[in-house]
Parts: C-alpha cells; sequence; structure tokens
C-alpha cells in the first residue's frame, strides 16, 4: 500500500510563501500533483508534474506556485509564492500509477489578510 505524507502547511499573511512537500513510500509515479478544496466546493487542481518533468497549473496560481519533483521522482514540492487569501484550502497530494491513483491525508493552507 502506498502512503503519501504532506507536510508545510500552516497559516500564512497574504504575500508570504509556504512550500509544500509530498513523499511517498514507494514507488515511482507516473504523474503526481496538488489539489486543494475549500468547505463546499469540488476539490480542484493546482498543479501537476510527470515522470517527464513536464508541468501544467491552475491559471489561478500560474506565476506564483512552482511544482517540482525530487531527484528520486518519489517525492513532489509545491513552492508557494505571492500567497492570497483565496488560496486558503486543505492540500492534497495526488500521485498516478496507471491504473491507480495515491492520495495524501492533506494539509492546511491558511492565508490571512
Amino acid at each position: 500500500q502506498v502512503q503519501l505524507v504532506e507536510s508545510g502547511g500552516g497559516l500564512v499573511q497574504a504575500g508570504g510563501s509556504l512550500r509544500l512537500s509530498c513523499a511517498a513510500s514507494r514507488s515511482t509515479f507516473d504523474l503526481m500533483g496538488w489539489y486543494r478544496q475549500t468547505p463546499g466546493k469540488q476539490r480542484e487542481m493546482v498543479a501537476h508534474i510527470s515522470s517527464g518533468r513536464n508541468t501544467n497549473y491552475a491559471d489561478s496560481v500560474k506565476g506564483r506556485f512552482t511544482i517540482s519533483r525530487g531527484t528520486g521522482k518519489n517525492t513532489v514540492y509545491l513552492q508557494m509564492n505571492s500567497l492570497k487569501p483565496e488560496d486558503t484550502a486543505v492540500y492534497y497530494c495526488r500521485a498516478d500509477l496507471w491504473p491507480r491513483t495515491y492520495w495524501g491525508q492533506g494539509t492546511q493552507v491558511t492565508v490571512s489578510s
């Protein structure tokens, strides 16, 4: 069973930065990414990165967030700069290894105005 362990969430003022990390217990994944969810809303994609390090971002975070993978490819990071109150959410790490998808437990990010 693959486990994804996230860290790095917290409380930050608007304009500040946070770095999220996600470490998988094993395997090299085809795709890893970050999603976020607020109460009453669907989980939305923030960014993802392929094993070939191709990246894709939600329009709302382009230019502010950067996703990267560790050398071993079973870790993924999300550098979040210029944070806004609307970035407040629970952030989830996701890892895909066809045909399965794995999720982390989530880490809270709160941006105060």
